[in-house]
């Protein structure tokens, strides 16, 4: 079996959902936030600005929201079994996110993840400020990250796997061993070494040369 270090995006690659969304629809901003969010990931705004915009709306929400968004969260199909397969072959997983740590923290521990990286909301009082915390990880970081896990864990590049679906993670997937387009944006599938189309994360799993459920 092959031994790599796969490194996932999270919102609408690792899990169904963008975290984002749910956090407005709290706030009552969720239509306003999903157009931003929609041409952010198909390459129409600079991702930074982007957040910094949608973030803005979830100013007052109280830090509880996160608990009841976690419940919300669906874990794409096939991720868990995915995840174990990578493990069972002496691989590394991580996941880096555009979206929060106050979400992927938890994620990360449910999933086993060995590697996991977001933005921090500012929360002061209970209460989120409706600001980031911190460096944004943006499609840079996002490579940045693939690259500081691989020597971490002793990976060459050419043991490395990026999934996305989306501009962000561009930077991440070219910088990878291979990359994989998971039903993902026009732009991503036109630059990535292998394209999946159907929800299940574990049909990469024969692609990765890991064994079938």
């Amino acid at each position: 079996m092959t031994k790599l270090l796969v490194v996932f995006d999270v919102d609408s690659t690792l899990i169904e959902d963008e975290v984002i969304e749910l956090l407005a629809d709290v706030a009552g901003k969720r239509a306003e936030v999903a157009a931003v969010t929609e041409r952010a990931m198909a390459g129409e705004l600079d991702f930074a600005e982007s957040l910094i915009e949608r973030v803005k709306t979830l100013a007052g929400l109280p830090f509880s929201v996160f608990e009841s968004v976690f419940q919300q969260v669906t874990i794409t199909q096939g991720a868990a079994q995915l995840i174990d397969a990578v493990h069972a072959a002496g691989g590394r997983v991580g996941a880096v996110s555009g979206g929060f740590s106050q979400v992927l923290t938890p994620l990360a521990e449910k999933l086993s993840l060995d590697f996991a990286r977001a933005n921090e909301l500012e929360v002061i009082d209970g209460v989120l400020t409706g600001k980031v915390v911190g460096k944004i990880i943006d499609r840079s970081e996002k490579k940045n990250a693939l690259l500081e896990w691989a020597r971490l864990a002793g990976f060459d590049i050419a043991q490395t796997v990026a999934v996305g679906d989306g501009a962000n993670d561009l930077e991440m997937m070219q910088a990878a061993g291979l990359s994989i387009a998971f039903n993902a944006k026009q732009i991503v599938r036109d630059q990535a070494d292998l394209v999946i189309g159907k929800r299940d994360l574990f049909q990469l799993a024969e692609a990765l040369g890991l064994t079938r459920r």
